[in-house]
């Protein structure tokens, strides 16, 4: 049958943590004790990398390059990206746990494609570690995919590298890449999915690149929640995105939209 087989859900920003907060915080805070000074939207910017990757993606912005120069009189090197992982890695641990509730819509959309037969795999920039603990605590919450894939066990290639879809892919039996969805919330969610060839779909509230809390969310007007979701759509576009969905709640709708663009012999990457 050529139909869905199986989704592969982003963590932080897709599936738990409405706006990605756990590392953005983080990433303020060590950069801030080495004298740099980091906007927010600078801290999310490499949102979905491998964390260490991240680290050294944000060294690299022109403007936070330049500072680090000002300040250190040279330019940044491996040893300084090591330093701030180094300090990073615990202080994400210390909080982790708090930023695990599953975004809301999450539980039932995966119980209702589970109950259709689909697999759910996920991919992560978080380490094993971390994983071990926002798996615990969002199993303990009620959501638990069948796999999960963390670029330790893909050799430190992380996204937008495919691998980890691979991984799940393999694990689950997934029979061919045009049979599996990709969701997530980042510029580099979405490209992991066009590299790795399934669908690639993005969503917008509580992701990473809208960057609010669940809060400051509610607080917007009607328009203002129309004009933000489409200029975050509009960037998952961009980034090569086949579809963006508003919430996870789409889901299921849009599984049957791609079932019945695979019978017409459509793939991924052709109905831009």
């Amino acid at each position: 049958m050529n139909k869905i087989e199986g989704i592969i859900l982003d963590w932080a920003g897709t599936a738990v943590d409405f706006g990605c907060f756990a590392p953005v915080n983080v990433f303020v805070d060590i950069f801030n004790h080495a004298g740099i000074e980091v906007t927010m939207e600078e801290a999310r910017g490499p949102m979905g990398m491998l964390k260490i990757d991240h680290i050294r993606a944000m060294l690299s912005m022109p403007r936070v390059s330049a500072l680090w120069e000002d300040k250190y009189g040279r330019s940044f090197n491996e040893e300084d990206v090591k330093h701030l992982y180094a300090e990073f890695e615990p202080a994400l641990m210390a909080s982790l746990s708090e930023y695990t509730d599953p975004i809301d819509g999450v539980i039932e959309t995966v119980q209702e494609l589970r109950a259709q037969g689909l697999k759910i795999g996920s991919t992560t920039g978080y380490t094993s570690s971390m994983m071990e603990v926002v798996v615990s605590n969002a199993r303990q919450k009620g959501y638990s995919p069948d796999h999960v894939v963390t670029p330790d066990d893909t050799d430190s290639y992380g996204r937008p590298y495919p691998y980890m879809i691979y991984r799940n892919m393999e694990q689950l039996k997934l029979s061919a890449s045009w049979k599996v969805i990709k969701i997530g919330d980042t510029t580099s969610d979405i490209k992991e999915g066009v590299q790795a060839g399934v669908w690639s779909v993005g969503v917008a509230v509580g992701s990473s690149e809208m960057g609010l809390t669940e809060a400051e969310y509610q607080e917007l007007s009607e328009s203002e929640k129309e004009a933000i979701i489409s200029r975050t759509k509009q960037t998952f576009m961009q980034h090569g995105a086949d579809f963006t969905m508003n919430t996870i709640r789409e889901l299921p709708q849009l599984i049957e939209s791609i079932n019945g663009l695979l019978a017409e012999g459509k793939r991924p990457g052709s109905v831009k």
